[in-house]
């Protein structure tokens, strides 16, 4: 693994990211264990019960050293208390820190899901867009083909301009004759 330099180090980079000596974030698994480590902290710091916890720690303390006898008192109230406020000040010193890196993973998890969201959303676009754009093509072409309506009435106007055709013309004119004879031999013969 490379050394790194205290030149190479940027100091525009937060400090938890420009150093790997506390938890060893080079190590991978280290880090992540430890995060979850005080998330789960800092879940049970957000109970209900922890804090019923607490208090009847708290109390249990309080008790112990005004009701018990004087040599089995370890924290005297005459001086207030001095060790229950130690130990709750060096739990609430734990607690402050481990809550702020819960914090800072569940930022960086939202963080994740938004920009996943942001190229789902933007995918979904991009799909949409191209159906859209399929969806008007698919119109065009329709409206471009002929309708069953539209070929009936250019069949009657066509079958309209042939019987005028065929009733301008003459019935003793040569080609009335031609015609009648092809029809009459696409008949087939007359018995009489």
């Amino acid at each position: 693994m490379a050394r790194v330099n205290k030149s190479d180090v940027r100091l525009d980079a937060p400090k938890g990211l420009r150093s790997n000596a506390l938890i060893g974030r080079g190590r991978g698994g280290n880090s992540d264990r430890f995060g979850r480590f005080t998330e789960s902290i800092a879940r049970g710091m957000g109970t209900p019960w922890f804090l019923l916890g607490l208090t009847g720690f708290t109390i249990a303390w309080i008790l112990w050293n005004t009701v018990a006898p004087i040599h089995l008192r370890f924290d005297s109230i005459e001086l207030g208390f001095i060790a229950l406020t130690l130990v709750l000040s060096l739990q609430a010193s734990y607690a402050a820190p481990m809550i702020l890196l819960a914090q800072n993973r569940q930022d960086d998890r939202d963080r994740v899901q938004i920009e996943q969201d942001r190229q789902r959303a933007e995918r979904n676009l991009a799909d949409t867009e191209y159906l859209a754009r399929e969806v008007v093509a698919l119109r065009l072409a329709v409206k471009d083909m002929a309708s069953k309506d539209f070929i009936r009435a250019e069949l009657r106007s066509l079958l309209e301009s042939l019987d005028e055709r065929q009733g301008e013309e003459e019935p003793d004119s040569p080609r009335a004759a031609a015609d009648g004879a092809a029809r009459n031999s696409e008949r087939g013969p007359v018995d009489l």
